[in-house]
């Protein structure tokens, strides 16, 4: 399951990305393998979509939240 698949509220584990480059970028705001992530916001449109992870707020295109791949998905 990717994070953009997940609802608000709903927490995952990153486990890896799909896009090279678009991890290093994702890395470097603290979105790194083994950490936390939540959805706490999704706009009307359904892009962006704002997560929290590593102690941040991030706001994430839907085509940069699907390059993260989850494991252990909650509600």
């Amino acid at each position: 399951m990717d994070l953009s698949q997940l609802e608000v509220g709903q927490t995952g584990v990153v486990k890896e990305f799909t896009d090279l480059e678009m991890s290093v970028k994702l890395m470097e705001m603290g979105c790194l393998p083994g950490e936390t992530i939540r959805v706490v916001r999704v706009a009307p449109l359904g892009d962006p979509i704002a997560v929290n992870v590593s102690g941040y707020q991030l706001s994430l295109r839907k085509l940069e939240a699907s390059t993260i791949i989850l494991h252990n998905t909650q509600n």
